[in-house]
């Protein structure tokens, strides 16, 4: 977008508000000017400036026209300060004056929303915190100035901005772009996705959102951007998003939090707990070359941290592996006998600089990354062993992490390993996950993209909120959802002959589009093992049908005993159609061990959503029990989330239980839900 240009490298920059000490205008503009950008103008009633920096009464009165303006004045002045900005053929503006939407002042955000409209003019903001692009010299933002680097945050809250460049800037991590873009009037979070993925300078995109309008949006514009490189996010709101209920199995489990998830790990996106999280990652990916593997190696020359790291990375899928007899013989050459050289490798209390360097040099042929701990004495330099892992991460070429702790130059020590690319964490343990955190993203980038072609053969379904079970289970054999055979009867004279068809034993339950949940109301009757069984259980299902729209029997046979899942379908307001699978029966709302994905999904995505939930042993035939059909599942689960695009009415759709056999697949249960 040519707006973008004028936004993050403007040729001259107008900033319209006081220029009075203490008010954002003269804050805004010392920013600019102590930032060192050249061309700054001061825009103001009394064309008061700063310093060096000239007054003028209105942008239009500027010789040499702005490209940029940012405005800080009152909320009821910004519509005639757009219009002069227009008139001026400002193209981009950065507006950080509050009042607006967020204050319930709809109408006057429309209103400079429209002049901005009429003179072309694309904005960030309103009520925003500004933006940055370090590598220009460009500070229009009234929060801290960060190192220039490879860091781009994009968030709704200023202040978080500012957190974590405050961060940046105590630990020497750089920026590349900041962009906090507040109510989101004009410009979107989607708008600087597209522009921060093909930005040379930045490396990684760090993202702070509440709330996406378009979530479908989102997930298109996120994978294009984690396609080129990584994007760590927060979601505030967890908890409270969470409580989401709806009618269905799906919708009481499938909270708003829990389609963040799915939705962010679909795109490739790595979604973290806080903002500590957040800019870990982001200073490693800013840092570090790429993990290829998952084998770690740890030396240290203290047990008890390297023994937390181990465990850390071991629970989050690393390998730490025994080292090899051939490096074992390398690594005595020259440590000490009483030396630990399994992994981790432990050099003791008496590790010198040499040793760590050799050790990591060595173990690198073998090994994929290295986490380096030392923990000194507060009477000894920790800059020898700091330089000594520098060069040994430079000729290695791979991720080195480190836990530094207590030494005279400790701080100074930590710089030489970050000019060195080895990033410094607090604890082994965070270095691990760290580690763990940057494989996954890597790992996406070798799977190939999901790509599902768009329904063709769409259907309606008939008119009616709930779709009787019988019609329910014709649609499902139509979409190759198998099911057993049924026979659906009106009339208690065809229940022997129906009975007959399927064979004894059967099962008989109610149809009635006014009991929705049979067992709850005794509407299921099994074991019925012949005629004058099956005609009782037609008169028992019809009397608690009384008063009710009683509409007939579907009778099945009666199946063995199986294992028992879920399928489940949704619509999420922002992401439109989910898919759900997990245990069935009770066990889907006690235990709540469910995957959940964006709908649809192909046969290799729904595969993994089955080997992701905790009982996935049971059906792969843990405990010396024979595997179930799990292909089967996945193709069954890869059919039923098409279902939404194929019949766009459906609203919601529950099959509980589905039946996984050794050899087959059998949906024993069907509700859907129209929107009708």
């Amino acid at each position: 977008m040519e707006c973008f240009k004028s936004l993050f490298q403007p040729k001259g920059v107008a900033v319209i508000g006081s220029a009075t000490e203490g008010k954002l205008g003269n804050v805004l503009l010392h920013r600019l000017v102590e930032g060192g950008f050249a061309k700054v103008y001061a825009v103001n009633p009394k064309a008061k400036g700063i310093d060096e920096v000239q007054g003028f009464t209105s942008v239009t009165a500027i010789p040499e026209k702005p490209d940029l303006a940012v405005i800080a004045s009152p909320a009821a002045t910004v519509k005639d300060v757009l219009e002069d900005c227009g008139k001026a053929k400002v193209k981009a503006a950065v507006i950080i004056s509050s009042g607006f939407g967020e204050t319930g002042n709809r109408e006057g955000e429309a209103e400079i929303k429209a002049v901005a409209e009429k003179y072309g003019i694309r904005f960030v903001g309103p009520n925003c915190a500004g933006i940055m692009n370090t590598h220009a010299y460009l500070f229009a933002s009234l929060e801290e100035t960060p190192p220039t680097g490879g860091v781009a945050l994009v968030s709704q809250s200023g202040s978080i901005g500012g957190i974590m460049m405050d961060w940046g800037e105590k630990e020497g991590i750089g920026f590349s772009k900041f962009i906090s873009y507040g109510n989101g009037s004009d410009l979107t979070i989607f708008d600087f996705l597209n522009y921060l993925k093909d930005d040379p300078e930045t490396k990684v995109v760090a993202l702070y959102i509440e709330h996406i309008q378009n979530g479908r949006e989102f997930m298109r514009v996120l994978k294009e951007v984690t396609k080129k490189k990584p994007v760590v996010l927060v979601k505030a709101g967890r908890t409270e998003s969470g409580r989401r209920a709806a009618a269905s199995h799906t919708g009481s489990m499938a909270g708003v939090d829990n389609v963040y998830d799915a939705a962010v790990k679909e795109c490739g996106a790595i979604r973290v707990n806080n903002l500590e999280e957040m800019f870990c990652l982001c200073k490693a990916f800013a840092l570090m070359p790429t993990l290829t593997n998952n084998r770690l190696l740890i030396v240290t020359n203290s047990g008890g941290p390297a023994i937390m790291a181990t465990d850390k990375a071991d629970a989050e899928g690393l390998s730490v592996k025994e080292t090899s007899l051939e490096l074992k013989a390398k690594l005595k050459q020259y440590l000490p006998v009483h030396a630990s050289l399994g992994n981790p490798v432990d050099i003791t209390v008496e590790g010198t600089a040499q040793w760590y360097k050799q050790t990591i040099v060595d173990a690198m042929a073998e090994y994929d990354a290295a986490l380096a701990i030392y923990v000194g004495t507060p009477y000894l330099e920790a800059m020898p062993i700091a330089e000594a892992i520098a060069e040994a991460a430079i000729q290695a070429g791979k991720p080195i992490v480190s836990d530094f702790h207590v030494g005279l130059d400790i701080d100074e020590s930590i710089e030489i390993l970050r000019k060195a690319g080895v990033t410094n964490f607090s604890t082994g343990e965070r270095g691990a996950w760290v580690l763990a955190k940057m494989l996954s993203y890597y790992k996406y980038l070798q799977k190939p993209v999901k790509v599902l072609e768009p329904e063709t053969n769409m259907d309606s379904l008939p008119e009616g909120k709930v779709i009787l079970e019988p019609l329910g289970m014709k649609i499902l054999q139509k979409n190759a959802i198998p099911t057993p055979e049924f026979r659906f009867i009106q009339d208690i004279a065809d229940v022997g002959e129906a009975c007959q068809q399927i064979g004894y034993p059967v099962v008989m339950k109610v149809v009635s589009p006014d009991i929705i949940h049979k067992s709850d109301v005794g509407g299921v009757k099994i074991d019925i093992y012949d005629e004058e069984a099956a005609n009782a259980a037609y008169l028992h299902l019809e009397q608690i049908a009384t008063g009710k729209d009683f509409r007939g029997v579907i009778i099945y046979p009666m199946l063995p005993k199986a294992t028992e899942v879920i399928f489940g379908i949704n619509r999420d307001p922002q992401f439109g159609p989910l898919v759900l699978f997990g245990l069935g029966g009770i066990y889907s709302e006690v235990l709540k061990d469910i995957a959940l994905r964006i709908a649809p999904v192909d046969e290799k995505c729904a595969l993994e959503m089955i080997k992701s939930i905790k009982s996935y042993p049971i059906l792969a035939g843990g405990r010396g029990q024979k595997p179930l059909d799990v292909a089967g599942l996945a193709k069954a689960l890869a059919n039923f989330s098409r279902l939404p695009f194929i019949y766009p009415d459906l609203q919601e759709a529950d099959l509980n239980p589905v039946f996984v056999y050794e050899d087959k697949v059998m949906a024993a249960d069907v509700r859907l839900i129209s929107k009708k």
